[in-house]
């Protein structure tokens, strides 16, 4: 390998740790002044999505990796709230996504843009696994918000669950607003 492609692919993994500083910013206006950043929400869309991918039959790991850099993007545009979309255009994610990792090893390139590709396209079972992931973690995250107080979440709940295609992604989404959040802790407190 290059000394070249090693810095390269140093520098995106770099990169991707910016994605730990930068908000979803979408949640300010429910008055949410520090809300999850981007990488906390892939983590746990790459969850959702496993859990998904395994309850509907698709490939878990190609779903997971999927959701791992379904908004990797957003260190170079930012994360653009839906409002906002409506006047300021960003380039396509793909088109990202090949400049951030365009001095990364090749086999970096390719398992990258493939992944992304795939996901922009929604084609796929995986990628409409995926997409299910990424609008479950936000139904989720807005059920955990309104638990916090932030009473404006509706919205997100709203558009989340429209958005949903999946069998298991409904099922979950009916559970998660049937529920507090903690529930899962009265198995063990017992």
């Amino acid at each position: 390998m290059s000394d070249d492609t090693t810095k390269g692919t140093a520098g995106f993994i770099f990169e991707m740790g910016v994605l730990k500083r930068s908000a979803r910013t979408g949640w300010w206006f429910t008055g949410n002044k520090n809300p999850e950043s981007v990488a906390e929400h892939s983590f746990r869309v790459g969850i959702i999505g496993s859990v998904l991918a395994m309850m509907e039959g698709a490939d878990p790991a190609r779903v997971a990796l999927m959701c791992l850099f379904h908004d990797s993007q957003e260190t170079r545009v930012g994360d653009i709230p839906h409002v906002g979309r409506r006047y300021l255009r960003a380039a396509p994610n793909g088109e990202v996504t090949a400049d951030q990792v365009s001095n990364a090893h090749p086999a970096v390139r390719t398992g990258v843009q493939s992944a992304v590709d795939e996901y922009e396209a929604g084609e796929t079972p995986e990628a409409v696994v995926a997409h299910d992931a990424d609008k479950l973690e936000c139904l989720v995250q807005a059920v955990e918000y309104r638990e916090q107080g932030y009473s404006l979440t509706q919205n997100w709940i709203d558009t989340s669950l429209a958005s949903l295609k999946t069998p298991s992604a409904k099922a979950l989404a009916d559970a998660a607003l049937s529920m507090p959040s903690l529930e899962w802790q009265q198995n063990y407190l017992r």
